[in-house]
């Protein structure tokens, strides 16, 4: 009986901590780029620091969750993350000069990213000491799904207060830094679960598993999320500017909660079929979602569009690091994710999210999201060409 007590306290504090984690969320992904834009950047501008946010987003953590794995206890860079997001927001705000607006971004990234894999790890330790010992195991995916609640949660508050989305950039980050602060205050009741060895090894980066499959899939995968690069980047900016249509929030949290049942049962598909099938499907839903902005700029056009969410992402995320994983050998899963997260995620958004820009601003949004359909068509033709050597990977 003490011991189901104290499994359930451990998951009602994991459960508190992914909550306050995806709140910050709820301000970062939809108003980031409206808080670059307000300082006075051009979209093309725009369009390289949230860029390079991605790229550090992907790079960073990964190499922070691996020194964090290493050092043994993973509560110590948890509030060094929450310190870095303050200090980019202390930066972000008061100097509008470009180096500086960088460094921002790289503490942004680097604070707001890095606590979901080491989160995460915490958990599994948790889920993992629960195993051995016995007992009930803490549900991973409904405290996942508890921190999407977070997410939607703050994004429907913040839509709810008048005129939030066209405030300064002062205010929004004021509303980031406080959800920020008490993420730092839930981090206090987070237990450190499970073994807290410092190791001593060093780890090896290896490639000799690379095959031409792996790097056909990656291909498939990059170019696809080449193609979601400026949903990512500029879609609250359509909003506001091009619609003049003040739902960023409303927006944001429609595509979040879309895409929760997706990522719980896609698992199902994936197992069945295969999971580079599932990351064509999302290409597919890439080309209608981003068709349907640029055709029908309006609210119920904008709508539609980000209830396909549940595809472009809620099928795609799932699919694709399925396919990274079952093509990577279990000795090689970090240089694996490492290869899968830099190449086909990050170096394609930060690509995308840069030439997006320029775009934008030589020719407006809706050719933007109209032209980006052929890096999706491109994924699928790829996809379609080496179709029985990519569905054999399951």
């Amino acid at each position: 009986m003490d011991e189901a007590l104290n499994n359930q306290k451990i998951s009602l504090r994991f459960g508190f901590n992914y909550f306050m984690l995806f709140a910050i969320y709820g301000i970062s992904s939809p108003y980031l780029q409206l808080m670059v834009r307000r300082l006075g950047y051009s979209p093309a501008s725009v369009g390289l620091f949230l860029g390079f946010f991605e790229l550090i987003g992907i790079t960073g953590p990964i190499y922070l969750a691996q020194i964090a794995d290493r050092f043994g206890k993973l509560r110590p860079f948890l509030f060094v993350s929450t310190l870095m997001i303050l200090a980019g927001l202390g930066l972000l705000v008061p100097f509008h000069v470009p180096l500086v607006t960088l460094l921002s971004m790289a503490l942004l990234s680097l604070g707001i990213k890095t606590p979901v894999p080491v989160l995460d790890t915490s958990l599994l330790r948790a889920i993992e000491f629960a195993s051995t010992k016995g007992t009930k195991v803490p549900n991973y995916g409904l405290l996942r799904a508890i921190g999407s609640a977070g997410f939607v949660v703050v994004a429907l508050i913040a839509q709810s207060i008048p005129g939030f989305d066209s405030s300064s950039t002062g205010v929004m980050a004021l509303a980031m830094g406080i959800l920020a602060c008490f993420f730092l205050v839930s981090l206090f009741v987070l237990p450190e679960i499970g073994t807290m060895h410092v190791r001593r090894e060093k780890i090896a980066f290896s490639f000799k598993w690379l095959d031409s499959t792996y790097i056909l899939g990656l291909a498939v995968i990059a170019l696809g999320r080449f193609a979601m690069a400026p949903i990512g980047s500029f879609f609250s900016m359509y909003l506001t500017e091009e619609l003049h249509w003040h739902a960023v929030g409303a927006m944001s949290a429609l595509s979040a909660t879309c895409e929760i049942p997706f990522i719980v049962f896609s698992w199902k598909f994936i197992r069945k079929q295969s999971p580079m099938l599932a990351v064509a499907i999302s290409s597919g839903a890439t080309v209608v979602r981003l068709l349907i902005y640029a055709l029908f700029p309006t609210p119920a056009g904008a709508i539609t569009g980000q209830i396909l969410h549940s595809l472009c992402y809620g099928l795609f995320q799932p699919a694709a690091l399925a396919f990274a994983n079952l093509k990577t050998p279990p000795a090689d899963r970090t240089t694996g994710m490492a290869l899968y997260m830099g190449v086909g995620v990050g170096l394609p958004t930060f690509l995308g999210s840069a030439l997006g820009g320029v775009v934008v601003e030589t020719f407006g949004y809706r050719w933007l999201f109209g032209s980006y359909t052929l890096f999706a068509l491109a994924s699928l033709a790829l996809f379609w060409k080496f179709r029985d050597r990519l569905v054999a990977v399951k």
